[in-house]
């Protein structure tokens, strides 16, 4: 048990300095870092059970009581701060309040039963809170909130990676997989509680007393794997507007002329345009910008970001972000077999054509020539 208490203690600790860490950084994502610090906040106050003593519950029950309660917090928490990560321009409002329901619920149901109780009744129940109506109740609000959440998160992710493929031009793996990887991690370790709890309901107690252990090992790995996380990256990410939308959901009467049945030839029309963005893309090389998105590029081209959106993503059946990679990967093939650049390493090509990270740089240059930038070189030099 000692054991437990001591690792629990180090989690807690480490976890109130990347909460310190989150709060005083300077960043231009300050109310993700303060979503996230919430999170792990609430997170530190749960781990904090297994090394408070008895003494102060026994003295304490109703705030040990509202300590179990804090929970439905952080599952809430995380999901605005998905939202946050994903969306540039999110910001909370009134509705988000909403979010606190589960807790003002269970808050109610146990005030009559449980806050008000006192003595020996209080004891009883604090000894054997697992067997009643009220708990019970409790871990069934607890797994419904979860997993509903999860689902919501895992839409919401697939969603903005999606918006992001057709409207920006640079690597958007970085936040997918981060928010991604933490929300299957907080499912397995959530289930492996979930499956803990219900072992207090059996009399293998050995078991239980393991599963507390490897979970109170996986919470330090992950909070040594959140302060990681945050020295790498301290800035965390890039984001979308909301206001974007998918193609598949824009509305048939909202298209641009491009796919209007008024027009008399619009299939002429589109080939019109494609070839003037073609052009467009060889001649002015608006991809060498990293950041390049289909708002920068339809205000280059004067026209209708909508537009020109939907001409790509639809008409030439590619998202914008390989529409603009097939042109840095061209241009990244020429440089590579340009004699002058020969001394140019990969890294300094990478940069020259618009990319701005070496993992990205490398897939879509696989992707496009099966051959990695390295290898595509030394090919070219041995057969030239």
């Amino acid at each position: 048990m000692d054991f437990l208490k001591t690792i629990a203690t180090i989690s807690v600790f480490i976890l109130f300095l990347l909460i310190l860490f989150l709060l005083t950084l300077k960043s231009n994502k300050k109310l993700s870092n303060q979503l996230f610090a919430g999170y792990l906040f609430f997170t530190a106050v749960d781990a904090s059970g297994i090394f408070i003593s008895e003494p102060i519950i026994s003295t304490y029950p109703n705030l040990e009581i509202f300590r179990w309660t804090l929970i439905l917090f952080n599952i809430p928490l995380f999901y605005l701060y998905v939202l946050s990560l994903c969306y540039e321009d999110f910001r909370l409002k009134r509705k988000h309040l909403f979010h606190i329901i589960p807790f003002v619920i269970i808050t109610l149901i146990l005030v009559s039963r449980i806050y008000y109780t006192e003595g020996i009744e209080k004891k009883y129940l604090l000894q054997h809170h697992h067997e009643t109506s009220e708990m019970i109740v409790f871990q069934y609000l607890i797994e419904i909130q979860y997993l509903m959440y999860t689902i919501v998160i895992l839409m919401v992710l697939k969603k903005a990676r999606n918006i992001y493929l057709e409207n920006q031009s640079y690597s958007t793996n970085l936040v997918y997989k981060w928010l991604f990887q933490m929300t299957l991690l907080f499912m397995v370790v959530h289930y492996f509680a979930t499956f803990k709890n219900i072992l207090r309901y059996t009399d293998n107690h050995q078991l239980l007393i393991f599963i507390n252990s490897f979970l109170e090992i996986i919470a330090l790995i992950v909070t040594s794997w959140f302060v990681l996380k945050a020295l790498k990256y301290p800035e965390f990410f890039r984001g979308v507007d909301t206001q974007l939308q998918l193609i598949h959901d824009f509305n048939n009467e909202t298209l641009p002329k491009t796919k209007s049945e008024n027009q008399q030839n619009p299939d002429e029309n589109i080939t019109i345009q494609l070839e003037l963005l073609k052009k467009y893309m060889t001649e002015e090389k608006p991809y060498l910008d990293p950041a390049l998105t289909v708002q920068n590029l339809a205000a280059q081209m004067n026209m209708p970001s909508r537009e020109l959106s939907i001409l790509i993503n639809s008409n030439m059946n590619q998202h914008f972000f390989d529409f603009v990679n097939k042109y840095r990967i061209e241009n990244a093939m020429e440089l590579l077999t340009n004699h002058s650049k020969k001394d140019c390493t990969v890294l300094e090509i990478l940069y020259q054509v618009g990319f701005n990270s070496k993992s990205s740089f490398n897939t879509a240059f696989k992707k496009h020539t099966a051959l990695t930038p390295t290898e595509y070189r030394n090919t070219f030099y041995k057969t030239n």
